[in-house]
């Protein structure tokens, strides 16, 4: 490949993350595979890696607070699928993810398994009872963003949400310039409070992965049990959805940044994925290739 035809540095992680509003608006239409989950009533569990898990976090408290059914999240690593499931959803981009595949294959004949994959010739294809591939989602980025919130949206779709606001936040958000003070932060703690709190494990993990950051997450009513002691000026506090009671004071007496705002959670962590690349870039990082990851975890036999 020419120098001339080579992708600039991040180049597929920032048209990745500004083509969000519009695989949201494709996954809120996809009726068919949305009837495809998990029925309403049926008892599930929802598993994934990394990014994966923390969206299986944010689609199983919606479900079930929704009165769905009950819906648990595990890590596919630690996943405790023999109680009683009525089916268990596997979130992948890759469909490669080798505790994904291990865990799938286990269950096979046993419990019904519901595949939620990007790439739809990986090998998860084929060993799911049922596949939802997400295609026009799918990323060459090694730093995720789309699919992620793409698999969220077809999963709030299904419980009857409708995302119109969701789309126009993150189109806003999109369009906005970044504050150069979040740009520039020393250090970044995410909270989020329901659904949301997968949302803000996922901001800190993209800030990680795409700029090296210091980065924390916790439910937020967690952060004054300890997490706040590391709040000082030029650091911030991020919150995912509606902040708890007295929460923006306590962090302005440290003299930290207390980040809110009215958007949908969803929009909010494009928001994020924005400043992670914004900060990347400052850095000279190409989170398209990040330091010591792959697009994939494939473990060796």
């Amino acid at each position: 490949m020419s120098l001339q035809s080579a992708p600039a540095p991040a180049a597929h992680m920032a048209a990745e993350l500004a083509s969000q509003p519009d695989t949201w608006a494709r996954a809120a239409d996809l009726r068919d595979e949305q009837s495809r989950l998990p029925a309403r009533g049926a008892r599930i569990a929802v598993v994934g890696c990394g990014t994966s898990w923390f969206m299986a976090q944010s689609y199983a408290w919606l479900r079930e607070t929704g009165g769905h059914g009950e819906t648990d999240a595990f890590a596919a690593s630690e996943a405790f699928v023999d109680r009683g499931y009525d089916a268990v959803v596997a979130l992948t981009r890759s469909g490669t993810t080798t505790e994904v595949l291990q865990l799938v294959e286990g269950l096979r004949g046993r419990v019904p398994t519901i595949g939620v994959i990007g790439d739809a010739g990986s090998p998860l294809v084929d060993l799911v009872d049922e596949a939802i591939t997400l295609p026009f989602a799918d990323e060459q980025s090694v730093v995720q963003t789309r699919f992620a919130t793409t698999a969220l949206a077809l999963f709030r779709a299904s419980l009857g949400e409708d995302l119109g606001g969701a789309i126009a936040d993150a189109s806003s958000v999109i369009a906005d310039d970044l504050d150069p003070v979040l740009v520039n932060a020393e250090q970044f703690t995410f909270l989020g409070r329901g659904w949301s709190v997968g949302l803000a494990h996922e901001a800190a993990l993209k800030m990680r992965e795409a700029s090296q950051s210091w980065t924390e997450s916790y439910p937020s009513m967690e952060y004054r049990h300890g997490p706040i002691a590391i709040a000082a000026p030029g650091r911030v506090t991020w919150q995912f959805g509606h902040a708890p009671d007295g929460l923006a004071a306590d962090v302005a007496a440290t003299g930290g940044r207390f980040e809110a705002s009215a958007l949908d959670p969803m929009a909010e962590l494009v928001r994020a994925q924005r400043v992670a690349l914004a900060r990347a870039q400052a850095k000279g990082l190409d989170p398209d290739q990040p330091r010591n990851l792959t697009r994939s975890v494939v473990l060796e036999a």
